[in-house]
């Protein structure tokens, strides 16, 4: 695949699992991502080289032969994965030289070796919510929420079982990382005549104190509204929210997604508290978990 320096490219890690090819599913519906250079992008998990050294036991020669027998069968799997992705993507108008796989052999972790991947020059990381254990405790979403750790320049789009496309719930707070998840929004989904519900929790139902926040929030809203219509948002389609006396603020807004019917959520990393425990990032890592049906974007 050849680009050039200026054309955005988006990352699909995609593991060769059916819930892999949500991610491809989701992508392809987005009109955005046509225009973009797109790379199917798989960490190849080998088996380790002192297993091998169990071909120096005769009596444990069916081992090697049972581990040979697993990886071959396991290439197979990613490959047809790769091709049903890649295919998906082609008749949904991505066109073909812009589309790019590539298989990497693990190295440092599955989380890891993403991250170093996306260094180089991605606009975006789509990762799926499962991978291919449907285990609690295998969840890819255990990866997902490394990769928000561990990467803080490039947004990450955690994509959930079969979310709709067509209508986007933008969590907002008044911080610089909720400014630029507007924006990014602006950019993928501007003139694609989505619709966007710009939504704010308020943990407190003290009448005095939620007034005072409704009165901060409008330029918030205005502020951002004006963004989004700039970037080709109908604004017909655009409306705003403020839910209070919520105990949970990732809860409220998974809630609003499901009720509402939006297929995407967005959020920023981090909200207005620099203080560790208070990072929005704890309120996206349980949107994850809690949106099984959405897309959680979460905006640096």
């Amino acid at each position: 695949m050849m680009t050039d320096d200026t054309q955005k490219k988006m990352l699909l890690a995609v593991d060769g699992s059916e819930n892999a090819l949500e991610i491809v599913r989701y992508a392809a519906k987005i009109p955005a991502f046509r225009e973009m250079a797109t790379v199917l992008y798989n960490v190849r998990s080998k088996i380790p080289e002192g297993y091998w050294d169990l071909e120096k036991n005769s009596s444990a020669a069916w081992r090697i032969t049972e581990a040979r027998v697993w990886e071959k069968e396991h290439d197979k799997v990613i490959q047809e994965c790769m091709r049903k992705a890649k295919n998906m993507l082609q008749v949904a108008g991505f066109p073909k030289e812009s589309i790019e796989v590539k298989i990497h052999n693990r190295k440092q972790g599955f989380a890891r070796d993403i991250a170093k991947e996306a260094e180089r020059g991605y606009d975006g990381v789509l990762v799926g919510r499962k991978g291919m254990s449907n285990l609690k405790d295998l969840v890819l979403g255990s990866i997902a929420t490394k990769l928000i750790e561990k990467i803080s320049f490039v947004p990450i789009l955690v994509v959930g079982k079969t979310p709709q496309t067509g209508s986007v719930l933008l969590a907002l707070d008044g911080s610089d990382n909720a400014t630029r998840a507007v924006d990014y929004v602006g950019k993928v989904l501007g003139g694609s005549d989505y619709e966007a519900r710009l939504i704010h929790v308020i943990r407190s139902d003290n009448p005095e104190y939620v007034n005072e926040r409704k009165m901060e929030l409008r330029r918030v809203f205005d502020e951002a509204r004006g963004a989004l219509i700039t970037s080709g948002f109908n604004p017909d389609r655009i409306t705003t929210k403020i839910i209070t006396g919520a105990r949970s603020r990732a809860v409220a807004v998974a809630l609003e997604a499901e009720e509402g019917g939006y297929g995407t959520i967005v959020v920023g990393r981090r909200g207005l508290s620099r203080v560790r425990d208070f990072l929005m990032g704890r309120v996206s890592n349980k949107l994850i978990h809690l949106s099984k049906n959405q897309a959680v974007w979460v905006v640096n």
